[in-house]
């Protein structure tokens, strides 16, 4: 799981730039893609590119120790379960549930990430303190406001989920 994490530390830094540009896009879509990163790039320097890196680690992290070992231990039970070790597709199914219930689970990370992304330069969600995202979200949303998109995130990464992992294993067996 330390190795798992390091490569997110690693990951993000090639993840968050863009990550920055697409959320920009998506509220402002008038704008095209070279106009938003040079706006950013002018107004807030290279540290606006990687404004969220923090939050966004902060959130793969904890995704990836729930996702791993619940897929593995999906995988352990339904091999027990049927006396042999499960078929890729199983796998696959094994993946979409594990990285639905991780999802779910960091919901409230994902969305302190995305205000952080999407914050004004010098305003409290700029300056890339999550707690004190969540806390402001929690005082002003609510429960609600915390798990905001829960529904198409657990969709979306259920589905990565299935062919990601349901690849992975079906590529190992070929090579073992």
């Amino acid at each position: 799981m330390v190795a798992a994490s390091l490569g997110e530390v690693v990951a993000c830094l090639i993840r968050v730039p863009s990550e920055v540009v697409k959320q920009r896009a998506q509220v402002s879509p008038s704008s095209s893609t070279l106009r938003i990163l040079s706006h950013t790039l002018y107004h807030e320097g290279i540290q606006g590119l990687y404004r969220g890196y923090k939050s966004t680690v902060l959130r793969e992290i904890p995704f990836s120790l729930v996702q791993f070992p619940l897929w593995e231990s999906l995988k352990d039970l339904w091999s027990w379960k049927q006396g042999h070790v499960v078929d890729s597709w199983q796998s696959a199914v094994c993946g979409a549930f594990a990285g639905g219930f991780a999802a779910a689970v960091t919901t409230p990370l994902d969305v302190a990430k995305t205000r952080i992304m999407l914050a004004k330069a010098g305003s409290s969600n700029a300056r890339g303190n999550v707690l004190a995202a969540l806390g402001g979200i929690w005082r002003t949303q609510g429960l609600s406001g915390l798990f905001a998109g829960v529904v198409p995130r657990m969709a979306a990464i259920s589905l990565g989920g299935f062919i990601f992992l349901g690849t992975y294993e079906k590529t190992r067996q070929l090579l073992l």
